[in-house]
């Protein structure tokens, strides 16, 4: 039976307590620290990019520093073979890249998410933004990590329009923003879609494999994990997310 340790605080402070090698997939979504006063739109309405204090850029230096430090000790918590994916923005993922090659991991590919009905650009000034980047790492260049070719090949996503039963599982995925149905116990403001978080997690692990989310957020990691019979970890420092993230993962539905 899988096991499932929900953890309400700081992961800075969390984090360090956990043991060595402990994890077989370590998904990471952390702030792309955008809050800056600009705007956004959402449902079609002009809104505040304003996203709490949690995500308030420091400087370029020190943004680093934080994805620095989240890359570090994820390294020591996975196992030897297990991987780690890292989702972001040209904001933060270009950060998130260097800090992995700094400290030795092994980028095994740059995946695009392409989300097919993405908001507009309102300014009209530069292209509309319709994609978020996930990067997939292990450890070391040596390392054995899980791959399951054969079921993503012959599996059918039927929402995906780039993806053909039968076809080797590309590194460009179109899934659409998570669904009115997975925000039915709360919003989050960076909520990632069920389907996303159930094709990495799919893709690199096997069932009863321990899975870590170190920024929880909404839950959606603990969501697929459960669903797919992997034990699951993740860390929320926000109450009201964390809060959200219980209710979704001990839903029933």
């Amino acid at each position: 039976m899988s096991r499932i340790d929900l953890i309400h605080g700081d992961a800075f402070k969390i984090m360090p307590t956990l043991a060595d090698a402990s994890f077989d997939v370590i998904f990471a979504d952390p702030p792309y620290k955008l809050s800056n006063d600009g705007f956004t739109c959402q449902n079609g309405q002009k809104v505040s990019v304003n996203k709490g204090a949690w995500d308030k850029s420091e400087g370029v230096e020190e943004d680093f520093k934080y994805h620095l430090k989240w890359i570090e000790e994820c390294k020591r918590l996975l196992k030897p073979n297990g991987t780690l994916f890292v989702s972001g923005t040209y904001h933060s993922i270009f950060m998130c890249g260097y800090a992995l090659q700094l400290t030795g991991w092994h980028i095994l590919n740059d995946i695009c998410w392409f989300k097919p009905n993405a908001s507009p650009n309102l300014s009209g000034r530069m292209f509309t933004a319709s994609h978020e980047t996930l990067i997939w790492a292990k450890k070391s260049k040596s390392a054995r990590q899980t791959f399951n070719y054969e079921l993503l090949r012959e599996m059918d996503f039927p929402s995906d329009r780039l993806k053909v039963k039968g076809k080797q599982m590309r590194s460009v995925w179109a899934i659409s923003p998570a669904q009115k149905l997975e925000k039915i116990d709360g919003r989050h403001p960076t909520q990632k879609p069920l389907a996303l978080l159930g094709r990495i997690i799919l893709a690199a692990s096997n069932e009863g494999d321990k899975i870590f989310d170190p920024f929880m957020g909404s839950g959606t990691t603990g969501v697929a994990a459960k669903k797919l019979k992997r034990s699951f970890t993740g860390i929320e420092v926000e109450k009201e997310y964390f809060q959200l993230a219980q209710a979704r993962i001990n839903s029933p539905r």
